[in-house]
């Protein structure tokens, strides 16, 4: 059996710690939108928490350049990562916190094995629509000419627009709810081409198996002829020999 790098290892004892930091951030993040009464004391936990996870993925991005063979080649299949940790750093905006935690948490589901494409695609749908909903509601709320009041609206405005319907009873009036509308609308036309590529590749594999199992159908009946001419011949060889005899 072949013996795991020092990396894959590393991400293989770190997936579901990291995955259960992952859901600490999503209530973190949730709190404080939710729950408008929430008192100064439990934001700044809030807010402490969210840095402390953002802090651990980064540590974990780090780590895993760290015990690479080829930290060169790392950086260059891992850009996205290496945003997600700088993204932060630049402009400590709270929803620039949220969007480089996600690109880091997806990127690390990814690569665990156990996790099929379409666990991934329902997470991930699940995941933006819920994180949506949260950050359009947290800058929409307070908006005077907004629409978006409740978290109902939030949820029904987001399922709109990932599905790209767009019914347009609820939008957005701030510059900031419009650049996240306009990145659920890329999520979901990206989510929605998955999901259509997955459906297509089942039915071509369906589609190339009934092809295989009908070219052993009939090579079977091919077989089974050859061998009852075979049998035919033999048959009439030998009556010609007991005639003749």
């Amino acid at each position: 059996m072949k013996e795991l790098s020092a990396q894959a290892r590393w991400e293989q004892h770190t997936q579901r710690p990291l995955l259960a930091l992952a859901v600490l951030f999503a209530v973190a993040y949730a709190v404080p939108i939710v729950d408008t009464s929430a008192g100064h004391s439990l934001t700044a936990a809030c807010t402490v928490a969210e840095w402390v996870v953002w802090g651990v993925f980064a540590v974990d991005y780090l780590m895993r350049l760290s015990l690479s063979p080829d930290r060169r080649g790392f950086v260059r299949q891992h850009w996205m990562d290496l945003c997600a940790v700088v993204l932060p750093l630049i402009q400590p905006l709270r929803l620039l916190r949220l969007v480089s935690t996600l690109m880091l948490v997806g990127r690390r589901a990814r690569m665990a094995s156990q996790i099929r494409v379409t666990t991934y695609v329902g997470g991930a749908v699940v995941g933006l629509l819920m994180f949506g909903s949260l950050a359009v509601l947290s800058v929409e709320r307070d908006s005077p000419n907004g629409n978006i009041r409740t978290l109902g609206d939030a949820v029904w405005w987001s399922f709109t627009t990932m599905t790209t319907v767009g019914y347009g009873d609820h939008a957005p009036t701030t510059g900031l709810g419009r650049m996240i509308a306009v990145g659920l609308m890329l999520s979901g036309i990206a989510l929605l081409g998955v999901v259509t590529a997955n459906i297509a590749a089942w039915f071509i594999e369906r589609f190339e198996k009934d092809d295989v199992e009908e070219r052993q159908q009939t090579e079977a009946i091919r077989a089974l002829t050859e061998e009852v001419r075979a049998l035919r011949a033999e048959v009439a060889a030998l009556r010609r020999t007991s005639v003749s005899g």
